[in-house]
């Protein structure tokens, strides 16, 4: 059968960085005219990186300036120990003599501004072994080595550790000095609190009379070259003896309506209890109105019980109520009742109007919410009139919390239902998986590096694992079929394959209404300027004699066929949105209003857990090639981790045939979600009907959790992520390299053009899923991520005196975490980050905006608050327009419009619309339709030697982050 290639960026980490330290006397004059700043001191890196398809490689050299003076002017030399040879370079001069390369710089990137940096970049050809160079030297100076901090390890307490309200805790540590430094003194902290001082070995602090509560505690280091280090942070609970448990601890109430709460107790009475629950402090239109007074007895203690508040016509704000009874400790209720005059709120309605206002552009006419109101826009989707699954679950987020302002689930429901029809392929558009056969999923196909290396040719002596839930997954649901989103749709059929949703294969030009489309599909370096786009259902139709599939699989002949391509962060997004939706629903005691749907998110989650697995379902951790590498059996092909993709397909036509199905080796951080795993193990209504899925994803929650710690850097930004599959073909990845359970470290998994975690965005979208976890937890685990990330992220932002801001926008990153060990984990002293670019980013800032909100609501931070609050305010109070809330941006990337796209030398073919399809093709030759957009003029303009163009777009998923944002904030604080 045919190995399934998916459409998404596959890409993967291909060589470890090599970071260099060196101390430059800038006192010279060098190439290229101007001076060198003089200050002897100054302070520089090297990172060395390549791309490396095995009779060549492309280099990147990123030369930052660590020093406080700019540097006017550089040269950097180093030398190769094998036979590379340099073919062309760029953002440089590269010439080379034997085996000794120079680099100088060009007039317009020959200054380097105090702590800025540059990269240049050349191909080689090489054959034998292609070794990093050892040494650089930038102008003139050989890089030497930088003085690593010290490793402190906090040895007591242990991690989880309990203890009673009013005990000591004793804290002690072990520290190691580098470079022949000695340890000065160590000092215990709880968060930013510090607890106490010892400057001799043993270090111990005994903290004492702790009241109750849930901290994490934390060493950290001095030596006597003055650096310092922090150990791993350890959770520790001291309980406060018998309570009161009240979930959850912040509701909201509309004006006239109603809102509930849980109650119980923390553990069982010798006899019954009476629990007393009335208002104690604030708005007093807020009372009780059933649940006053609460009965537990030995036997049902652990039961919840309810509590219903209720809201006057027209009062606004908000009232604590206490739960009390004797001889326990007393829980505590935020009780918030909003209206459309509660300021957060009432612009989260003003933006929801917008975005929904059928005028404005946002949605086709079936109700699908597109990438954008604009046309021309390029980015992951090639064309606005696309929309994404990210899209689908933003619609579905947006619409639940429309229904926690408003008490009105029906729109959250059809939004579900909107999805299901038109981005869940149907029985019709997946009709051949009765023949998939669980025990041989897919045939291998290996990946490579550029477009200009496929067709991947097929090959079955490769072995391939076992899929292990295909078999619960249709005993649970009766069915073959996958319940999972398709990444892309092309909404208005532009492109005009027709592929409608349940309606049949290559319907053509003529047909109305959304396609299934896919584009990524050739190796990391395929961005979205080098994509060829084709249909999900191949018929052969259009493309050339085999359709598109054979620029992309070599095969012997060819099928007419069908593939979909699963976004699992675009799903888990879906399920994130459905567990708030059940949340705040049942707050308001209409919990059967949403149950149907959330329960549909349950079964999406069973169906995610595809992207746990190895792609051919071989065996997780130190695999070195594709034959060694064993093919898995049962789950020790499971990683656990949400990867970049899965996939699906197999042949046209109802009569038979063959399908198969394919995960993913590589994970991103940015695509982990362990609210939605949590949601999975413990919202009953959307509980996973399959025999293993509760328990896949409560391993999948620690393994997450995990993830993030073993990524995160001495700064605490989170880095790339891990592969199981080095360079997408199981190969040996560099010695040295990091492991995470045997899955190897990579900066940059899946894309590299640019690359995958360059963009902040990734970490706002993702840390806001770990705040959102650890706000409805309290998880220690997610805490200790959280205090480090967000105090990193808010000393990188700036916001001034008028309300604007910038915040992080591209990040850089040198060394390497540790090889994670579970029981002892590494302090990631030589895993750095730089920001290299600010911007204003306003669906990122949402995430950002967020991300504080939900931290410090549980924790109190008041610094992360007002920070929430400020970018929300100068969004709100600086960007408004009449479609929603955006900035200019300059797109000087739009120069790509003229890129060419690979297609093999003789391979012809045609587009639907009649766009030829050659060996000279570009990206605009294979879109003919752009030079009809209202806005072509100008980026015609630009091509012809204008000035870089600027737009404002509305993206729908920044829209509804921003308004998102907005009530987030009403619903955490009562503004």
């Amino acid at each position: 059968m045919p190995g399934g290639r998916p459409h998404r960026r596959r890409l993967r980490r291909l060589v470890t960085a090599f970071a260099a330290a060196l101390a430059v006397p800038l006192a010279m004059t060098v190439a290229g005219g101007g001076s060198v700043a003089h200050a002897a001191d100054v302070q520089c890196s090297v990172d060395y990186t390549t791309s490396d398809w095995g009779s060549g490689f492309t280099a990147n050299a990123k030369i930052t300036n660590l020093g406080g003076s700019a540097v006017n002017g550089w040269t950097l030399t180093y030398s190769y120990a094998g036979n590379q040879q340099l073919q062309s370079g760029w953002n440089g001069t590269w010439s080379q003599s034997g085996k000794a390369v120079t680099v100088k710089s060009l007039d317009w990137n020959k200054t380097i501004a105090a702590g800025g940096n540059v990269t240049t970049s050349a191909n080689f050809t090489y054959s034998g072994t292609n070794a990093a160079p050892t040494s650089f030297s930038v102008n003139g100076t050989v890089c030497g080595g930088a003085h690593q901090p010290p490793l402190p390890v906090l040895t007591s307490p242990a991690s989880g550790a309990t203890y009673n309200a009013g005990a000591t805790i004793p804290l002690a540590a072990t520290a190691v000095a580098a470079d022949s430094a000695t340890i000065t003194k160590v000092e215990f902290y709880d968060d930013d609190t510090l607890l106490g001082t010892d400057t001799t070995a043993p270090y111990t602090f005994d903290w004492s009379s702790v009241p109750a509560g849930d901290y994490s505690v934390y060493a950290k280091a001095y030596d006597s070259l003055g650096a310092s280090g922090e150990s791993t942070p350890v959770g520790v609970h001291v309980a406060a003896g018998p309570s009161i448990l009240a979930t959850p601890a912040q509701v909201s109430v509309q004006q006239g309506g109603t809102g509930t709460f849980a109650v119980k107790l923390s553990s069982a009475p010798a006899s019954s209890v009476t629990v007393a629950v009335a208002r104690t402090s604030g708005n007093s239109g807020l009372s009780v109105k059933s649940g006053a007074s609460l009965t537990f007895t030995p036997s049902n203690w652990s039961t919840a019980q309810t509590v219903t508040l209720a809201a006057d016509s027209s009062g606004t704000g908000a009232a604590t109520f206490a739960a009390t009874a004797t001889g326990y400790l007393k829980a505590e209720v935020t009780a918030t009742e909003i209206g459309a005059t509660s300021d957060y709120d009432a612009r989260f309605l003003s933006l929801y109007g917008k975005i929904t206002d059928p005028a404005n552009g946002y949605f086709s006419p079936e109700g699908i919410p597109y990438h954008s109101v604009e046309t021309l826009i390029v980015e992951a989707p090639d064309y606005g009139h696309e929309t994404t699954s990210e899209a689908y679950s933003y619609m579905i987020w947006l619409q639940a919390m429309y229904g926690q302002v408003t008490q009105d689930w029906s729109k959250f429901n059809a939004a579900w239902a909107t999805m299901e029809k038109y981005m869940i392929p149907t029985h019709a558009d997946q009709p051949s998986n009765s023949s998939y056969n669980a025990s041989a999923p897919a045939t291998y196909a290996p990946e490579h590096d550029l477009p200009s290396q496929y067709p991947a040719v097929l090959d079955k002596s490769v072995p391939v694992g076992q899929d292990p839930i295909a078999g619960e997954l249709k005993s649970a649901y009766g069915t073959d079929d996958i319940y999972g989103m398709h990444w892309l749709q092309d909404v208005d059929n532009v492109y005009g394959y027709g592929d409608t949703p349940g309606g049949g294969c290559e319907l053509g030009p003529s047909a109305d209404g959304p396609s299934y489309i896919n584009t990524f599909q050739r190796g990391s370096q395929e961005s979205v300027w080098e994509t060829v786009p084709q249909p999900t259902c191949d018929a052969f139709k259009y493309g050339g004699k085999n359709g598109y599939l054979d620029l992309f699989t070599g095969d012997s002949s060819y099928s007419q066929q069908w593939k979909y391509t699963d976004a699992p962060d675009a799903d888990a997004r879906a399920i994130q949105a459905a567990y708030w939706a059940d949340t705040w629903a049942s707050a308001q005691g209409k919990e059967a209003d949403v149950k149907a749907t959330v329960a549909k998110a349950g079964k999406m989650g069973d169906y995610l857990r595809y992207s746990f697995f190895d792609k051919y379902f071989k065996k997780i951790g130190n695999c070195t090639s594709p034959t060694s590498c064993p093919a898995g059996t049962g789950k020790d092909s499971e990683h656990y981790l949400l990867s970049w993709y899965y996939a699906w397909g197999g042949s046209e036509g109802s009569g038979g045939g063959w399908a198969w199905r394919i995960g993913d080796g590589a994970s991103h951080f940015g695509y982990q979600n362990p609210l939605a795993a949590y949601a999975l193990t413990t919202d009953p209504n959307m509980a996973p009907k399959s025999a293993t899925g509760k328990q896949d994803w409560t391993t999948s929650l620690g393994r997450q959790l995990e993830f993030y710690r073993w990524l995160q850097s001495d700064e605490g930004a989170i880095a790339g992520g891990a592969t199981n599959s080095w360079g997408g073909a199981y190969g040996q990845p560099p010695a040295g390299t990091p492991t995470f359970y045997g899955m190897a470290y990579d900066w940059e998994p899946v894309y590299h053009d640019p690359p995958s975690n360059q963009w902040f965005g990734m970490q706002a979208w993702s840390m806001e899923r770990v705040a959102e976890y650890y706000q409805q937890t309290g998880d220690t685990k997610a805490k200790a991520v959280l205090d480090k990330w967000v105090a990193w992220a808010m000393s990188q932002t700036t916001v001034n005196a008028d309300g604007t801001f910038q915040i992080p926008s591209d990040l850089q990153w040198t060394g390497a975490p540790d090889t994670w060990n579970p029981s002892s984990p590494g302090s990631n002293a030589n895993l750095h980050v730089t920001v290299s670019a600010y911007g204003n980013d306003l669906g990122v800032t949402a995430a950002f905006a967020k991300t504080l909100s939900y931290y410090a609501a549980k924790s109190g931070n008041t610094a992360a608050r007002t920070m929430a609050k400020q970018l929300l305010d100068g969004m709100w109070d600086h960007y408004q327009d009449p479609l929603g809330i955006a900035a200019p941006e300059t797109r000087a990337d739009y120069s790509r419009f003229n890129d060419p796209v690979y297609v093999p030398s003789g391979w012809t073919g045609t587009m639907p619309n009649g766009d030829r399809i050659n060996s000279s093709s570009t990206f605009l030759e294979l879109r003919s339709f752009y030079k009809n957009d209202p806005n072509w003029s100008k980026v015609q303009s630009y091509l012809s030697g204008g000035a870089v163009p600027t737009f404002t777009y509305h993206r729908f998923w920044a829209q509804a982050d921003i308004a998102m944002a907005m009530g987030t904030y009403a619903l955490l604080f009562g503004a």
